[in-house]
């Protein structure tokens, strides 16, 4: 099963750390964001990662191709051009498949363009949000409902947009309303491949506007509820909350 993390935004609400890096790459800690979120899924057994690369795409892929070196002590023999490491990290059973997706490309588009790389049901989720969500608890509950798409609710602020319920069937969509009492979607997704049916490689074709209100209309979308903590990096006071956390351990996403 592939886990798919988008990757590709501008992170224009970042200010001045979103010029340097793509949001997936801020740091949080010793380790950007993307790492955080891959080890949610490594923890509990998921180890294929597909990124849709996007804005700034050369950061993450020099990342990826530079991990050994950045992650182990290492020795250099400059007469034979051998490298030699002498640490481990938690990270080898990880494999990681790499896409431009395009610089503008919405969503739907990203996710499109990933198809050939897939299995018959995948995770997807964004590469800016953190969660103690249990991975094995949330799949179960997708197999077990035999719907096309099942997301994360989960209860921050109403700075986002939310959605309608009725015994976990996803009704309608509200875009960033005032009251944050509702659930919203706070990614950690599973579906079946079909759902790409619905998708185009254009880069005009859009995830949540689109496709996931279509089959919400057909009642193909469930929302898995969440109790526990979840938060996402957006703007820079994000940034200096999540290292708050985790400098201070009390990062909850850590359940490695």
């Amino acid at each position: 099963m592939k886990v798919i993390i988008l990757a590709g935004g501008w992170g224009t609400r970042l200010g001045q750390i979103g010029e340097l890096v793509p949001k997936p790459m801020v740091y949080v800690g010793n380790r950007p964001m993307l790492w955080h979120i891959m080890k949610i899924y490594s923890s509990y057994g998921f180890n294929e990662f597909v990124i849709a690369l996007g804005v700034k795409s050369h950061v993450i892929k020099e990342y990826f191709y530079n991990f050994e070196a950045l992650n182990n002590d290492f020795t250099v023999d400059f007469n034979s051009g051998q490298i030699e490491y002498h640490s481990k990290h938690d990270e080898n059973s990880w494999k990681v498949t790499l896409v431009d997706t395009g610089l503008n490309t919405l969503k739907g588009g990203r996710i499109k363009r990933l198809e050939k790389y897939l299995d018959d049901v995948n995770m997807i989720t964004y590469g800016d949000g953190v969660a103690d969500i249990p991975i094995n608890e949330l799949l179960q509950f997708h197999q077990n409902h035999g719907k096309t798409i099942t997301f994360s609710g989960v209860h921050p602020s109403g700075r986002f947009g939310e959605f309608e319920e009725e015994n976990n069937r996803v009704i309608s969509f509200k875009e960033k309303p005032l009251s944050g009492n509702a659930f919203i979607n706070g990614g950690y997704m599973v579906f079946n491949k079909n759902m790409l049916d619905l998708l185009t490689p254009d880069e005009k074709c859009d995830f949540e506007v689109g496709a996931l209100e279509d089959l919400a209309q057909r009642g193909e979308v469930m929302v898995y509820k969440h109790d526990g903590q979840w938060a996402c990096m957006d703007h820079e006071r994000d940034v200096t909350h999540l290292n708050k956390l985790w400098n201070e351990n009390r990062a909850f996403w850590k359940v490695w």
